[in-house]
């Protein structure tokens, strides 16, 4: 819950660095509030779940720009400019991109900032 919260915090920080498990415990928590937001939608508004709904339509909203920054700062992480986001934008791009969040940082500092995890004991 920490990892989504501290994404939610710095929902418009796009510098800097993410972990890659803090990236993927805010994606973890942001798939289950939407599931529970398109339940919502279904049980208490009537939507088929195919269409979305209002409630849905707001949690995507809320999360759009937090969302994005935490992907370019978990780009970051592997010293790759945000840029690469783009590739979502064609065919096999969200793939490579799926293969970046998943790789392990660069250990100490990049050109982006600071290891976001501590410093381990050799």
């Amino acid at each position: 819950m920490n990892a989504y919260l501290d994404a939610m915090r710095n929902y418009a920080t796009f510098s800097g660095r993410t972990s890659r498990s803090g990236y993927w415990l805010f994606v973890l928590i942001l798939i289950l509030i939407e599931l529970v937001a398109a339940v919502l939608d279904v049980v208490l508004l009537g939507y088929a779940i195919e269409h979305g709904g209002p409630i849905s339509g707001i949690v995507h909203l809320i999360h759009f720009i937090p969302a994005l920054a935490i992907a370019v700062r978990r780009l970051h992480d592997i010293d790759r400019t945000g840029w690469w986001l783009l590739l979502y934008l064609t065919v096999i791009g969200g793939l490579v991109v799926l293969i970046f969040h998943i790789l392990p940082g660069t250990r100490g500092a990049n050109r982006f900032g600071r290891d976001p995890y501590p410093s381990a004991p050799a």
